[in-house]
């Protein structure tokens, strides 16, 4: 990929003048995907089942992919009978991975229009729309000398990002305890993995809880397991009911800053209400623009205003075309006054500037 740098880049930076209003990168993603910056790619390399409903999709990222720490999910563009859908999936590798390969792990939801034919119809060189990686269901960035880490079903993705980068530090590694719980043992994804994990890292303790025979899983049974979660930093990942619980526990024992709940379904506003207090100056990092935005201007006609090209497909009845990463600041969301942060995906079309902020555009 280092060809992509310097003197290319420079090359692009030229074209610019002669493309606009469109860029380089529109035209060099027509040729091959992967290149485009502004519209990230990835191509699928490998797809393993991991269950009967779960599969993992090794991919390989194109040029405009920024990094990942373990953890994070991104969202993921399908193009499913001819119409792009768009997913958020945990990644499930670590982000040093020497290959350079992502990973992200698909359970098929019943009747889905996405997840089932992205887990089982999915072809090796399939090209897949890559937003930047989001949250912060991440590892500190100094390790505490003991973790509890809780999962049920399908929420062992982020966490098993968690434990593979754990493996990639050297020694000493902190005292983890996973408890995972599914319905049996053929239901567990990356069963044999961590049981061979189990095995081989003395660090590692795993322990598997079948719901079909022992029923769910509790806080009593949490402790039974680990008579030392008080001591642990831990970190939740499952269905709605564990994770309430669980918060509810360690929040009723005054451990509430020692938990971090990772959800895969953002919790709606209340009561959506109006923009809020807001605009600032934006910088669109591509171009080198820079613009005053008030609180309620959609940062889509913003950067239009200013001579911006940006990407945008809802003219053509394609949502999510003005999907764009937010690399600085704040953005609030127009419909529902939600606010959105600096490595976050933002719908340039219905979002307003909250704050100064920078848009890679």
């Amino acid at each position: 990929m280092s060809a992509l740098n310097g003197p290319f880049a420079r090359l692009l930076t030229f074209a610019t003048w002669l493309t606009s209003p469109l860029t380089p990168d529109d035209y060099l993603g027509l040729i091959d995907p992967l290149l485009d910056a502004r519209h990230p790619a990835g191509q699928v390399t490998a797809v393993r089942p991991e269950t009967a409903h779960t599969s993992t999709l090794t991919i390989r990222p194109g040029r405009g992919w920024s990094g990942h720490q373990a953890g994070q999910y991104i969202p993921v563009g399908v193009e499913v009978d001819g119409v792009r859908h768009w997913r958020t999936y945990s990644l499930t590798s670590p982000p040093d991975r020497p290959d350079g390969l992502l990973a992200i792990t698909v359970k098929a939801v019943p009747d889905g229009t996405v997840s089932p034919p992205l887990a089982h119809r999915t072809e090796s060189g399939t090209v897949l729309r890559l937003g930047s990686a989001q949250g912060d269901f991440v590892l500190p960035d100094t390790l505490p000398s003991r973790l509890l880490m809780l999962t049920a079903g399908s929420g062992i993705t982020p966490v098993m990002a968690l434990l593979r980068a754990l493996m990639s530090r050297r020694p000493p590694h902190p005292d983890v305890v996973l408890l995972h719980s599914t319905p049996s043992p053929g239901d567990s994804i990356f069963g044999e993995e961590l049981r061979a994990m189990q095995r081989t890292l003395s660090w590692l303790t795993h322990i598997e809880h079948h719901t079909r025979a022992q029923g769910r899983i509790t806080p009593e049974e949490v402790a039974r397991h680990c008579p030392d979660w008080r001591a642990r930093e831990t970190f939740v990942c499952g269905p709605q009911g564990l994770l309430d619980a669980a918060e509810n526990r360690w929040k009723r024992a005054g451990l509430g800053g020692r938990i971090h709940v990772e959800r895969f379904r953002p919790t709606p506003l209340q009561t959506p209400g109006p923009p809020g207090p807001g605009g600032g100056l934006v910088l669109f990092t591509r171009s080198g623009v820079h613009a005053d935005a008030d609180a309620s201007t959609p940062l889509l006609a913003v950067g239009e205003a200013a001579g911006v090209p940006m990407p945008y497909g809802c003219r053509r009845g394609i949502c999510f075309g003005c999907l764009t990463p937010l690399a600085y600041g704040r953005a609030r969301d127009l419909r529902t006054g939600e606010l959105h942060h600096a490595g976050q995906l933002i719908q340039t079309c219905v979002t307003a500037a909250a704050a100064p902020l920078a848009l890679q555009a």
